[in-house]
């Protein structure tokens, strides 16, 4: 008996191990979009009871094409990538659904400049690029095909608006017979592709080949030639097009992107330091740029001189308002900020109506949306992927760092649009194009591990 008892205990050496299967966690991910459509919509009902003491007549309509939207793309990832990120498409629901909102509080104040239904149909044209996206992208591995195609178009859509007239000072965008888009929002995402392969194809030279000087080895002429090219591109834009936030954020983009895919601190070093000496030469030659450096430097300086507070000062002044809760949505007056006010300064809006509070929940929403691109991208293993997914994600970190940065003064402004948040077509297309992006990512990402058998 003991000897048959051993031979039931004795454990099998060729068993096969148990078989892991990653929970998919859609159910997770429509929960949370419900949640994002819900809180929209209470902040635009908000709006109406704290304007008028009733909810607006277009609050159903409102929740029906907001939710619609989301119930579509939650659909399409369901169905084409049922093991990507939860996370990702709810914050841009949620993002989304802030932004509108806070166009119509503005909206209010300004009726004969309406924004917030133009807005809702560009986020429905992001929507339905999020869905063609999700749906016809099955590998994300073949743009690194189209990677020298992708920089092509990119360098056509940023030359473009030099052949058209400036507004406010930059010239970055396209106005024909009153219909208009800032070409620069598609050629980031271009370029991530290009930087990503090119990064991926060339990151052992660019690591270890060429010479060695102080602390850094530099690599061959014909590796360093393309980083050099880069830099005096975004030089050529900012001069050209007055557009000082375009060129910080491509050339920022691809000094991130070096860094991820060498391991070396020393070419951050040197980013940061070509990205300084173009900016100081340019806002010292440049007189839009350096109007805004002066405005920068002395944000009250109008107020002295009688002229009454510049655009930044009245966006501190929003800031300094809202305190730590906020006025509450509907009961700012952020307003007086002026023809901006629902782009480059639609933060300002949030902090003061929503507050300190508000406002630090939003920056954790983005930090989130960050998070969640870069833990993607590490958890794949060719290069390609994982570069992209930086590249991607770093896009919204560093437009949320120099649109923020400049509306509380702690750098100077450009003319950038805060995703999803603020108004512009071409803005919320663009973002509804990365979250596709990296819905697919995180797909693929988590598709590898599924069904391994457990160590």
């Amino acid at each position: 008996m003991t000897q048959a008892g051993a031979e039931v205990l004795a454990p099998t050496a060729d068993a096969p191990a148990p078989v892991v299967r990653l929970p998919r966690r859609r159910g997770v991910e429509l929960s949370l979009i419900v949640l994002a459509v819900l809180l929209s919509v209470y902040g635009y009902c908000a709006v109406g009871l704290a304007r008028n003491g009733s909810v607006p007549p277009g609050a159903a309509g409102y929740g029906a094409g907001l939710g619609v939207l989301a119930l579509l793309a939650h659909l399409t990832v369901r169905l084409r990538a049922p093991y990507a990120d939860p996370l990702l498409l709810p914050i841009g629901v949620l993002l989304n659904g802030i932004g509108l909102v806070l166009i119509y509080r503005l909206d209010l104040e300004t009726p004969g400049d309406r924004a917030a239904p133009t807005q809702l149909v560009w986020s429905a044209l992001g929507v339905a690029l999020f869905v063609f996206v999700v749906a016809a992208l099955r590998d994300h591995r073949v743009l690194q095909r189209y990677a020298y195609v992708c920089v092509a178009a990119a360098l056509v859509l940023l030359t473009l608006p030099i052949f058209f007239p400036a507004v406010n000072g930059a010239r970055i965008w396209i106005r024909i017979a009153g219909f208009s888009i800032q070409p620069g929002e598609f050629a980031k995402v271009l370029l991530a592709v290009f930087f990503a392969a090119y990064l991926a194809a060339n990151r052992t030279a660019l690591a270890h080949a060429g010479r060695r000087i102080w602390f850094m080895q530099l690599p061959t002429g014909r590796v360093l030639g393309p980083v050099v090219a880069i830099w005096l591109l975004s030089v050529g834009v900012l001069v050209l097009e007055r557009d000082l936030g375009t060129s910080l954020l491509f050339f920022g983009l691809f000094v991130v992107m070096l860094y991820v895919a060498t391991g070396r601190i020393g070419w951050t070093a040197v980013g940061l330091l070509l990205a300084s000496l173009g900016a100081v030469a340019v806002g010292r030659l440049e007189p839009h740029v350096h109007s805004r450096v002066e405005d920068w430097l002395h944000p009250f300086a109008s107020i002295d001189a009688g002229e009454g507070p510049s655009q930044l000062a009245q966006s501190l002044f929003s800031f300094a308002a809202g305190g730590t809760s906020g006025t509450g949505l509907g009961l700012g007056h952020s307003v007086l900020i002026g023809f901006a006010v629902k782009s480059d300064f639609i933060l300002a809006t949030a902090g003061e109506e929503l507050g300190l509070v508000g406002l630090s929940a939003l920056f954790l929403l983005y930090g989130l949306l960050v998070e969640r691109g870069y833990r993607a991208g590490l958890a794949l293993r060719d290069p390609f992927g994982r570069l992209l997914a930086v590249g991607l994600a770093s896009i919204w970190a560093l437009q949320v760092f120099v649109i923020a940065g400049g509306v509380t003064g702690l750098i100077p402004l450009t003319g950038m649009a805060m995703p999803f948040l603020a108004q512009g077509g071409s803005s919320v297309v663009t973002n509804w194009a990365i979250v596709a992006l990296l819905i697919r990512i995180s797909n693929s990402a988590r598709r590898q591990y599924d069904g391994k058998a457990a160590p």
